[in-house]
């Protein structure tokens, strides 16, 4: 669909490839692609849940975790529900208009910067935690972990606000045609018939500033840690040290490093299908295995889902 005006045609409608090829095979990517969805949001809503019925995790630590929970949920519900569509063809799943193009782009990006500075406060949290436990209380309060909390969805709900206006004002005069699962910037700049290096100059500079900020505040956080650690007088007690922020600092590295690798990487010419992978691992297998991980790794979380659900099951045999 495209609207004339005197001087141009305006894109109002794209089609996104989604991933191109696999026709005979659509119902097992949509049977693995909704499995991997649904599990995520059990998880997650697990997860939240544990967190509110156990008193034993009303702590700064699993505050942020549940913080983190909901936004794995928006993050995956923003691009998978579409994609699912587009596996299916149901009502035009593979079409999207211009403003829901960028509307999913702008929460997309909302919700990945705030992932970022959501991950560098749990880092100050385990920094202030290890290194200062004395003053954990009086630095890390209630009112201290809202405001951290509030920061971080305030800022990364600012973060897209220049690059999705710099997107606003350019013209799409077809083709309409984005290979990609989803509207991502780099896919959506290159059917532009304007001149987009301010745009691409933009994009690079903001995504460069909301990673070295976070990842900087985690940098610093985790040397002040593994210095405290080195200086522990027992084995003991460096694991039992190590174990409050070893979950953390393995959704970290899983987080980030396909962040860097996607985004922060040298221009050459790459396969589009691989970077379609990429995207998938950092957009709908990370936020699958984050609880899983902390599920695993972390004693306390481990024993409060035992806990709650073995209660729950123990009420419904006694009913």
């Amino acid at each position: 669909m495209q609207s004339y005006t005197q001087n141009k045609t305006q894109v109002t409608e794209f089609i996104m490839v989604g991933f191109g090829g696999v026709h005979e095979e659509r119902h097992i990517f949509f049977t693995f692609f909704l499995t991997m969805y649904l599990f995520t949001l059990v998880e997650n809503m697990a997860i939240i849940l544990v967190v509110c019925l156990d008193r034993r995790l009303q702590k700064p630590m699993y505050f942020f975790l549940t913080q983190l929970s909901c936004l794995e949920i928006l993050y995956t519900s923003v691009t998978v529900p579409k994609m699912l569509a587009g596996f299916i063809g149901i009502n035009g799943g593979k079409n999207i208009s211009y403003v829901g193009c960028l509307s999913q782009l702008f929460l997309f990006t909302f919700l990945g910067a705030t992932e970022c500075f959501l991950l560098a406060a749990m880092a100050y949290d385990r920094y202030v935690a290890i290194c200062m436990p004395l003053r954990y209380r009086a630095l890390v309060s209630w009112g201290t972990c809202v405001r951290l909390a509030g920061a971080c969805w305030l800022v990364g709900f600012l973060t897209p606000t220049l690059p999705i206006y710099l997107t606003s004002k350019l013209t799409f005069c077809g083709p309409n045609v984005i290979d990609h699962f989803f509207c991502d910037a780099a896919p959506l700049l290159a059917l532009s018939c304007s001149d987009v290096t301010l745009n691409e100059t933009a994009d690079i500079l903001v995504s460069l500033a909301v990673l070295l900020v976070s990842s900087t505040v985690m940098a610093v956080s985790y040397s002040n840690i593994v210095w405290m650690l080195l200086h522990m007088r027992t084995a003991a007690e460096r694991r039992k040290a190590f174990s409050t922020c070893a979950a953390h600092l393995t959704v970290v590295s899983l987080f980030y490093g396909t962040l860097f690798f996607m985004y922060v990487r040298i221009k050459v010419a790459s396969s589009i299908n691989f970077n379609k992978v990429v995207s998938v691992f950092y957009s709908i297998v990370t936020p699958m295995l984050n609880p899983l991980i902390y599920s695993l790794r972390n004693k306390e979380v481990k024993g409060a889902l035992g806990r709650v659900f073995s209660l729950k099951s123990g009420k419904q045999l006694t009913i």
